[in-house]
C-alpha cells in the first residue's frame, strides 16, 4: 500500500485554504504558479474532494465550478464553503461527464490527484478539451509512477512491481479508493490525443519544514507526486 494525497475526508479537511495544493509536501501554487492570475477567471476544479482547492480558488477571485464523484464528498466541499464563506458552483457528476459546463466556457482547469482512480482518462481529458477556451491551461497531478513502485514501509525500497503493471495500485487500505497505475510516456500521449500540449512536467522536491500527515521517510527519495 503506498499513501496517495487526498483532498478527501480529513486529510482534505487538514489542508490549507490560502493556495492550490497538488500534493503532500511538496510547492504550492503560490510557488509554482503554474495556473496564474485566476482573479475573475471560471476555473474547474476536477476531484475537488472536500473543497480546499476550490476553497483556495475562490479566495484567489476565481468563479470556481467543482465536480467530484463522490456524494459524501460533495457534501463536504459544500459544508467547507459555506463555513469559509465562499461561492463555489458544487456539481456531483462523473469527472467525464461535464455536460453542464458548455464549450469554450473555462479560463482554466486543475486536478489535485482528482484523476488517480479513473479508468478511462482520455473520456476526462476530451472533455477538458472541450470546456476550456483555446491556449488555456489545465494543470494536473498524479501520484508519481515511480512511487508506486516501492512499499514506502520497507526501508531498503526494494521494487516490488514492474513500471509497466497495469492491474490497480491500492492507495489507502483495502476499503479506500485504488488507484490507476499510468506511465509518464501514456499520460503524455493521452494529453496528446485530446489536443493538448504539455508545457512543463515537474516531479517536485519535498518542502522543508513540518510534515504532513501523509508524509512518509520514502517521499525523501522518491517523488511521489508528478505535475503536468
Amino acid at each position: 500500500m503506498h499513501r496517495r494525497f487526498s483532498l478527501a475526508g480529513d486529510a482534505g479537511a487538514s489542508l490549507s485554504t490560502d493556495a492550490v495544493t497538488y500534493g503532500w509536501d511538496i510547492p504550492r501554487e503560490d510557488s509554482l504558479k503554474l495556473l496564474g492570475n485566476v482573479d475573475g477567471k471560471r476555473v474547474l476544479d476536477l476531484g475537488c474532494g472536500a473543497g480546499s482547492n476550490a476553497i483556495a480558488l475562490a479566495k484567489a477571485g476565481a468563479r470556481v465550478i467543482a465536480v467530484d464523484a463522490s456524494a459524501d464528498q460533495v457534501a463536504a466541499a459544500r459544508a467547507a464553503c459555506e463555513a469559509a464563506e465562499v461561492r463555489v458552483e458544487l456539481h456531483h457528476a462523473p469527472l467525464a461527464e461535464l455536460a453542464f459546463v458548455r464549450a469554450d466556457t473555462i479560463d482554466a482547469a486543475v486536478s489535485a490527484h482528482g484523476l488517480a482512480d479513473v479508468a478511462d482518462i482520455d473520456r476526462v481529458f476530451r472533455q477538458v478539451d472541450r470546456v476550456l477556451k483555446p491556449e488555456c491551461h489545465f494543470v494536473l497531478s498524479l501520484p508519481h509512477p515511480a512511487f508506486a513502485l516501492v512499499d514506502p514501509s520497507d526501508p531498503e525500497l526494494r521494487v516490488r512491481r514492474s513500471y509497466w503493471e497495469t492491474a490497480p495500485v491500492e492507495a489507502a487500505g483495502p476499503d479506500g479508493p485504488k488507484d490507476v497505475p499510468r506511465t509518464i510516456a501514456g499520460l503524455v500521449q493521452s494529453l496528446t490525443r485530446a489536443n493538448f500540449r504539455v508545457d512543463q512536467i515537474l516531479e517536485p522536491e519535498p518542502t522543508n519544514g513540518p510534515r504532513s500527515p501523509g508524509w512518509t521517510d520514502a517521499m525523501a527519495k522518491l517523488p511521489a507526486t508528478l505535475i503536468i
